[in-house]
Formats: structure tokens, sequence, C-alpha cells
């Protein structure tokens, strides 16, 4: 127990002190790096090169084999330039990333909160999703971006990643904690702006609902859509837009303002066909290394 303790804090003290020399760079100087990363990555260690190859295969069955090869290659560099941008959330000011993440229908978007004290926010695994964390820059004054997320097994590493994300204001919220903390704050009178990423593949006890999602057999976590009903959030999108490197812009497109008034899994199946739109309009910027698929309908109906 000692001795792993000592070897988990080693790996984050080893972690964080080349993540925050690397972030000391300046974005022209990071993204040289992740080329070489990506030149790496993609032909020398194959980097889950099945895993992605599979995913695009299935996913565009009419998409010819240059097709698929393009997105790959252009999925490759997109992810290595994720990777650095995350860690120059070490380093980067508020005000730099105000500037290089745009937010659209803000009005619509401040109005909501307004009128119900909180929205839900659907966030795919696309672009430079981990930036809108920065939408506290539009927020009211005392209104609070929570992110929900998914706690790592090295408490240290957790820690780093939490610290991070709380640098641009943001309220990080433990997945199992969800309901009870957004419950708390809204008796605190406290209105927020929830961010959920709900697009990863769900573990066998969180596939509630299933549709057919870019030409697979597909089950969908629905937790922001429970959330949304609990609360009475109105639901937006987010529906994000890569510009260039370092810089992107997101739309918050309103999905339902009265969730208790859709049907059960109505919001899920939305979000669903409104993240299909956004990676068939640019399939590179997607997560295409995940085992989105490893969860199949037989093995939920068996477990029971």
């Amino acid at each position: 127990m000692v001795i792993n303790g000592v070897k988990s804090r080693l790996i984050y003290w080893l972690t964080y002190a080349g993540m925050w020399l690397l972030a000391l760079l300046p974005f022209r100087a990071l993204y040289v790096l992740s080329d070489g990363f990506c030149f790496l990555m993609h032909h020398i260690v194959h980097y889950r090169r099945r895993v992605v190859r599979n995913n695009l295969r299935n996913a565009f069955p009419e998409k010819s084999e240059a097709e698929l090869r393009e997105i790959e290659r252009k999925f490759y560099r997109y992810i290595c330039d994720y990777m650095l941008e995350e860690v120059k959330m070490l380093r980067m000011s508020f005000k730099e990333l105000c500037c290089r993440m745009e937010y659209d229908n803000k009005e619509e978007f401040l109005a909501m909160i307004e009128r119900h004290g909180g929205i839900v926010l659907l966030i795919p695994h696309y672009a430079n999703f981990e930036w809108i964390i920065g939408m506290g820059a539009i927020m009211q004054e005392g209104d609070i971006p929570v992110q929900i997320y998914k706690p790592l097994h090295n408490r240290y590493m957790d820690a780093m990643f939490k610290r991070i994300r709380a640098r641009f204001g943001g309220y990080n919220v433990p997945k199992h904690s969800t309901a009870r903390e957004i419950i708390r704050l809204c008796r605190d009178n406290k209105r927020v702006a929830v961010g959920m990423i709900t697009d990863q593949s769900p573990n066998i006890n969180e596939a509630h609902h299933w549709t057919t999602f870019l030409n697979q057999d597909t089950g969908f976590m629905d937790g922001a859509e429970r959330i949304a009903k609990l609360m009475d959030f109105p639901v937006f999108y987010c529906e994000l837009k890569k510009q260039r490197r370092g810089y992107c812009r997101v739309e918050f497109d309103l999905i339902t303002e009265t969730p208790k008034e859709t049907a059960d899994g109505e919001i899920t199946e939305l979000f669903a066909r409104r993240l299909e739109q956004t990676i068939r309009r640019e399939p590179a910027y997607w997560f295409w290394s995940h085992k989105r698929w490893k969860l199949k309908r037989e093995d939920v109906v068996r477990h029971g």
C-alpha cells in the first residue's frame, strides 16, 4: 500500500513537471512538437491504429480507402494538438483562453440560466471541448460553470486535472455526486451551467438508451437527460467548430426548454442525432481512438 502510494505520487510529480515545462512554450512551438508527436504516434508507434481504422470503416462504409486515410491523417494531427492544448491550460491566462474560444448564441444561453436557475450543456469529445470551461467569462458574476467528470484512478493525477479546470472558474463535480451537488448549489441560490460530456462508451449499467449512430447499434448514457428532468433545466447542445489550430467556436443550440415534457430517451436521441451531424460535417475532430462500440446490446441483455 505504501509502495503504491509513493509510486502514484512519483508519477504525478514527474508528469506535472513535464507538463509545466511544456506549458511554458508558446503555441507556435507546441505545434511544432505536435507535428513531431503526430509522426511518431501515427507512423512509428501506430497508436490505436487498428481501433481508429475499424471505427472509421464501420462509421463510413460509403467512403473510399483514400478518404478514410485522409480522415485518419487529420485525426492524428488533431489528437496530438488536443493533448498539448490541454497541457497549455496549466499556464494559459484566462484572457488568452477567451481570445481563442468564441461563444455564439450567448443571449439565449444567459436568458435561460436567469429564467430557470440553470441549464444542462451536452458536450461531445470534439474539437477543443475542454476549453468550454472558459464559458464563465460570458456568464453573470456569481453564476457557476459546473463540469461533471469521471475521477481518475490515480488520485494525484485526478487532483492535477481538477486544478487545471478550476483555474478558469470551473466547479468540478465527480460523476457519482452529480444530482446531490447540483441540488445543493441550487438550494444555496446559485445559478449553474452544467456541462456533461456524454458521448463516451457507457458501462454495462449505464447503457439505458440504444440507437443507430454512425451506422452502428450504439448505447448511450442518459445521465444528462435525467439531471435535466430532475431539475427541469433547459438543455443545450454544444456545436463545436474548429476554426484553425488553437482557435474554436461553440454555438449553444437549444434542444428543449421543458425537459419534463419530453418522452423518455427523447433528449438523449436528439443529442445522438446532433452529434452525428457534427461528426459527418468534419469527421477528423472526434475521438476515433476510443473503443466506442465495445459494449454490445446483447451484453446488456445477458447482464439483465
